[in-house]
């Protein structure tokens, strides 16, 4: 076995015959970036504009265990949630409080109810209460496509008491919702559909 001076082993390159070689398939490029990623790549360009102030919720943690491989570094290796979280952005536009919730799925013709807890739910009708806006970012990530519902509209979804209900059809998505263009700055320009929708 050969190794480098560093002690790292040699590993010869590989050499592929056109034969072995896959053409790469449109519909999938991009399919490595998650709908989060590009929700706080769109935030922090909102911030950075002087557009909107809007954060990443913090998911409440109590740490147990914390292993110090170095002094300069510190490793979390237990913890467990406090309580559950509400939904995961929150933040302030044109003066009004707004909060949503970012889900994605790789179904292609409906979105699962699972997807969602029964304590976002509730944070989602209390918001529209007191007078916040609260809707979804849905992605179907086998289409690339990202929908802005408002809560309202999907709230009914839950309320089905009686029946076996799991999920919500693609269709009825697209009919209550919008689809956000797939831009480059901002990456998914949700407010601009916020506008246009209010």
């Amino acid at each position: 076995m050969l190794r480098y001076p560093n002690g790292k082993k040699f590993q010869p390159k590989r050499t592929f015959s056109k034969k072995n070689v896959v053409k790469k398939d449109e519909r999938f490029s991009n399919r490595g970036m998650t709908l989060e990623g590009d929700i706080n790549e769109t935030n922090e360009y909102y911030r950075s504009h002087g557009i909107a102030v809007i954060h990443k919720k913090p998911t409440p943690l109590q740490i147990v265990n914390v292993h110090y491989p170095k002094r300069s570094a510190a490793v979390v290796t237990e913890a467990y949630f406090k309580k559950p979280s509400t939904t995961d952005y929150n933040g302030v536009y044109k003066g009004k409080y707004i909060d949503f919730e970012v889900k994605e799925t790789k179904n292609k013709t409906n979105f699962p109810l699972k997807n969602f807890h029964d304590h976002q739910v509730t944070h989602m009708e209390q918001v529209i209460e007191h007078g916040g806006i609260a809707f979804t970012l849905l992605r179907f990530s086998f289409h690339d496509e990202v929908y802005f519902v408002f809560a309202r509209d999907l709230l009914p979804y839950f309320k089905h008491t009686g029946t076996n209900r799991k999920s919500i059809p693609k269709i009825d998505i697209e009919r209550m919702g919008t689809q956000i263009p797939i831009g480059f700055h901002p990456r998914i320009d949700y407010l601009k559909i916020l506008d246009k929708m209010m």
